[in-house]
């Protein structure tokens, strides 16, 4: 349709006429308020960042010497992080003397990792900057757990036996 014949049939209708996809061959345009494709755009577009799921990356600070016990909140805290669906940095802070024993907070990081083993997989493996030793954690994927839950629940074979 010719640009002057689409432009008097959206005069009559005291619309406007849109381009609506100026790349394809021929153009497409359309006949409508365009105040009202704008603001049904931009209401688009809240609803979708709406509905966008944010990440939110938590953090647990150990020393090397903390104990077993106050570990287990730690570890405890990071469960629940998890199972939420964030993300855990596990940082653990030398102070002094405690630089040149990097194995302890190695050691105690391969703990923590093993104890979430169920809930979460290492995105960043540990590794030492300045004074600090981190590794972060993310969710495993629900898919995964549920494979799981399935396979434990599935009743073992019957075997029966002839003589």
């Amino acid at each position: 349709m010719p640009i002057q014949k689409a432009l008097q049939i959206a005069r009559e209708a005291e619309l406007d006429l849109v381009e609506v996809s100026p790349t394809s061959d021929p153009p497409v345009c359309r006949v409508l308020d365009f105040g009202k494709f704008l603001y049904e755009k931009t209401k688009k577009e809240r609803e979708a960042k709406k509905a966008q799921t944010k990440i939110e990356v938590k953090e647990i600070r150990l020393r090397p010497k903390t104990n077993e016990h106050h570990r287990g909140f730690k570890t405890r805290d990071a469960r629940r992080w998890l199972l939420e669906g964030n993300k855990v940095k596990v940082t653990i802070r030398f102070r002094g003397r405690e630089i040149t024993y990097p194995e302890i907070a190695l050691e105690d990081l391969k703990e923590i990792a093993e104890e979430l083993v169920d809930v979460a997989i290492i995105e960043q493996s540990p590794n030492i900057e300045g004074r600090t030793m981190g590794m972060v954690l993310a969710p495993a994927k629900a898919g995964k757990k549920k494979v799981v839950e399935t396979e434990k629940t599935a009743e073992p074979e019957k075997v029966t036996t002839t003589e």
